[in-house]
């Protein structure tokens, strides 16, 4: 659709998306758009439940231990890639447009994968993969901030994040029956496992053909009146959906726009680093911390049950499903108070009273008191704090920057923490594990020491932004009088 001629414009439609009570419109926009997670967290873990399988010459690509690693870090780095080139996209060319098609790639890229004959092919799909669900990040959180109203933003965004777990445990149950070989040969099993993601990502993809575009990206790029119209059709419907009329919003609620095009690159970054340092800062902090923990502590799990506890291998995969669902429970049933309580006590909370925890572990571990069921029982209370603190990172980010530049902070600090916690995170624990209990123990203590450090910048430089509009969170740039 061509762009309207850009002019300056005085709208209510962020008050009027703000106020609308909760419907089956916006079930369809949380289903449509926040179970991609649910795809995330069943890639990483079906890739990790069938790294051994992989390694043998039955499965038809024969990997060394060290591809396994390999294929991994291509992922983890297909989707930093993914997300800063995506999440530029996203804040140039719609919400809309660009989830549409990073889900797309990540199915033409799962199928591929699934149809692997040699390892080169296998690293490629991985990558695309991997680029395909960095760039759902940032178009996925970008349109749900936008589409779901302030009172109920904080709850819905840390359910939909913390959905990644419920991935996590499927994959984890469904790889012991797929890599069973009395079940399904050894060379189909593992495809069957990628065949099933793209599936469900075809099912998501047909819902998703329903979500409308961000209508507040559409009027500060020109189309205005399309955002209008769409509004409009919104509010119908949730009317009809509750069945109350809703109430008129006064033009003292309404912003003025000057439309623009397009965001440079120079621009955000000078809107991050000069006008919001301290949020820059806390940005960092929060997902630098969650991204170590969570990459070095969480995927390398298994081999510290199997290596430190000799817990047997095909056993070892069970004890991700309980960690899983604390890992859910957490944000779902924590969300609330995010808008309650508010932002910044309960994202201080989360990372503060999981890091603590973690030190009691570590202390337990350390003292070798913890068998392999307690460690898990430990790990299920630690990850259910630090699961709603590491859903808080994306709504944070999401919130506390202008419209223009959301998608691309979204990216940068996914790109950064993922970069950092997905490299760093498993090559440091992959060490501790080959040393020995205590060193693992000490892993343990640098994450959180790293988890409660991110508490305390959230304590001093937190965004009060329970309730409160995006557009007064942080001023669009296009505000007329900005």
């Amino acid at each position: 659709m061509p762009h309207n001629e850009l002019k300056t414009i005085r709208t209510a439609i962020p008050a009027r998306l703000d106020r609308l009570p909760w419907s089956r419109w916006h079930w369809m926009v949380v289903i449509g758009l926040g179970t991609v997670w649910i795809l995330d967290g069943l890639e990483v873990t079906i890739v990790g439940a069938i790294a051994g399988r992989l390694t043998e010459e039955s499965s038809g690509l024969g990997l060394s231990a060290g591809e396994v690693g390999l294929a991994a870090a291509i992922y983890v780095a297909g989707a930093c890639v993914g997300a800063l080139v995506f999440g530029y996209l996203t804040d140039r060319f719609g919400r809309k447009k660009l989830f549409m098609i990073t889900l797309g790639l990540y199915l033409l890229a799962t199928v591929a994968t699934a149809f692997s004959f040699s390892p080169m092919f296998f690293f490629v799909c991985r990558f695309f993969t991997g680029a395909g669900i960095g760039g759902e990040y940032s178009a996925i959180n970008s349109a749900i901030d936008e589409l779901i109203p302030a009172k109920r933003r904080g709850v819905v965004d840390l359910a939909i994040n913390g959905s990644y777990w419920l991935g996590t445990a499927f994959g984890a149950m469904l790889t012991v029956v797929l890599l069973n070989t009395s079940i399904f040969p050894a060379n189909v099993g593992w495809r069957l496992a990628f065949g099933l993601g793209a599936v469900l990502g075809l099912v998501i993809l047909l819902v998703r053909h329903n979500v409308p575009e961000s209508p507040r990206w559409m009027f500060i790029h020109g189309r205005d009146e399309a955002a209008e119209k769409e509004v409009a059709e919104i509010e119908h419907t949730v009317e009809e959906d509750t069945g109350e009329p809703l109430e008129d919003v006064g033009d003292d609620r309404a912003i003025e726009i000057k439309q623009r095009k397009s965001t440079g690159f120079g621009e955000i970054v000078r809107v991050a680093v000069t006008k919001y340092p301290k949020r820059f800062v806390l940005g960092l902090s929060l997902f630098i911390g969650q991204a170590f923990l969570y990459n070095a502590v969480f995927f390398t799990y298994a081999l510290v049950l199997t290596t430190l506890l000799h817990v047997p291998v095909d056993v070892a995969p069970w004890a991700l499903v309980p960690i899983a669902v604390g890992n859910f429970l957490g944000p779902l049933l924590l969300g609330r108070l995010f808008d309650t309580v508010g932002r910044r006590v309960m994202i201080s909370a989360s990372y503060i009273t999981s890091g603590v925890l973690l030190v009691g572990t570590g202390i337990l571990f350390d003292l070798r008191l913890l068998d392999a069921t307690w460690l898990t029982v430990c790990w299920v209370i630690v990850f259910f704090f630090a699961s709603a603190g590491a859903s808080s990172a994306y709504l944070t980010v999401s919130e506390i920057f202008p419209m223009e530049t959301r998608a691309m902070a979204i990216a940068f600090f996914y790109a950064v923490g993922t970069g950092l916690g997905g490299i760093v995170g498993p090559l440091l624990f992959g060490q501790f594990v080959s040393i020995g209990i205590g060193a693992v123990a000490v892993g343990y203590f640098i994450g959180a020491a790293l988890m409660i450090a991110a508490g305390l910048v959230e304590v001093f430089l937190g965004v009060d932004a329970e309730n409160e509009s995006l557009e007064d969170i942080a001023e669009p740039l296009s505000k007329a009088d900005a």
